[in-house]
């Protein structure tokens, strides 16, 4: 099976949502690893906003957040739980949208060029399993919006099995 993904023009940010939600479940394929789904989400939700970084973190074995699948520069490669946004997003099992990661204490800076994030759990069976992270260089780049549809993915993305 091929599935082409289309960047379409949509003018802002509710239609691209809307016509990125639509793509990445035809995208989903369970024919094949969580690896290549993960990649291909990633991949997907950044070429569509060209976010500065755009990635997963997935619980470990060890009961760390580990880097996954991710698009952009080279990042931090494990997260203790409650540490940082990725780990209290992890602890509260819940969206965090930080509009200035400077204020965030505790925040595990990868990058000093990231300026705001936006991190939401990936929960399957009430168990976080992992979380989706956006950077943006631009302060406040993350509203309800990016909270709503980004949580619809999440859902989409807790269907697939991740294997250790």
């Amino acid at each position: 099976m091929s599935i082409e993904f289309t960047k379409s023009e949509p003018t802002n940010k509710l239609e691209r949502y809307q016509t990125i939600v639509e793509q990445i479940n035809a995208l989903i394929d369970p024919n094949c690893s969580w690896v290549a789904n993960y990649a291909n989400v990633c991949a997907a939700i950044q070429q569509y906003f060209n976010h500065w970084w755009c990635g997963f973190y997935l619980v470990n074995p060890e009961n760390k957040l580990e880097l996954g699948p991710f698009q952009g520069p080279v990042a931090c490669t494990l997260i203790s739980y409650n540490k940082g946004i990725c780990g209290a997003s992890w602890a509260k099992k819940e969206t965090i949208i930080v509009p200035n990661v400077h204020e965030f204490e505790g925040h595990i800076a990868c990058s000093s060029e990231s300026n705001s994030e936006i991190v939401v759990p990936i929960i399957q069976n009430n168990t976080v399993i992992g979380v989706l992270d956006i950077d943006s260089i631009q302060f406040n780049q993350f509203d309800e919006i990016d909270k709503e549809y980004l949580e619809k993915l999440m859902k989409m993305v807790a269907q697939i099995r991740v294997n250790f």
